[in-house]
């Protein structure tokens, strides 16, 4: 018996399901699906992605939807402003203790939760492809890729100090694995 590929369409439909199904609005949260991804967003992004901008282009809106978000989130005190200590203009967020706390109650957990039952091997192979889809689709669309500074070409590691050529700074052994958006992935940059 010859096995059928699967086709694109079911493999996108199955993404958005299981997208939409681990990401609940139900009683047991007083949190829309949009304000849980900037909770995690700001609580996985290193110290330079932390902005309002940063967030609109990892959630795919606007400026003015991202800043709403995030004002709700900090008017409940889950997340705190601080000006930028090189710019005036700028400023970062950061999670507040009871952003972290909040989190602690993330309805992802259940996805998490089948995800870690996968084999290392399997975690790997199906991370590798996820990254590659999302770095596909966001070259395609002309948007900015997010990644990890471990998975970008800017990144050097010499021994124990690691340091970002894009923004000309060493890195504290804590951002190496957050979300970056100055991001350049390998695949992006062998084009």
């Amino acid at each position: 018996m010859i096995a059928l590929p699967i086709p694109a369409d079911r493999i996108a439909e199955l993404l958005i399901h299981v997208g939409r199904a681990s990401r609940t609005d139900d009683a047991r949260t007083n949190l829309t699906a949009a304000q849980w991804t900037c909770l995690r967003f700001f609580s996985r992004s290193n110290s330079s992605t932390r902005t309002p901008s940063a967030f609109a282009s990892f959630h795919a809106t606007t400026r003015g939807t991202a800043s709403q978000i995030i004002k709700t989130l900090e008017q409940r005190g889950m997340i705190a402003r601080r000006k930028s200590p090189t710019d005036g203009r700028s400023v970062y967020l950061d999670l507040t203790d009871a952003g972290r706390a909040t989190l602690e109650q993330d309805p992802l957990s259940d996805l998490i939760a089948v995800l870690d039952a996968l084999g290392a091997a399997e975690q790997d192979a199906f991370l590798s492809t996820l990254s590659r889809l999302a770095s596909s689709l966001a070259d395609r669309r002309g948007a900015p890729t997010f990644g990890s500074c471990r998975d970008c070409t800017h990144f050097t590691s010499v021994g124990q100090n690691s340091y970002c050529a894009c923004m000309a700074a060493e890195l504290e052994p804590d951002e190496i694995d957050k979300l970056c958006a100055s991001h350049n992935s390998p695949s992006k940059a062998a084009e």
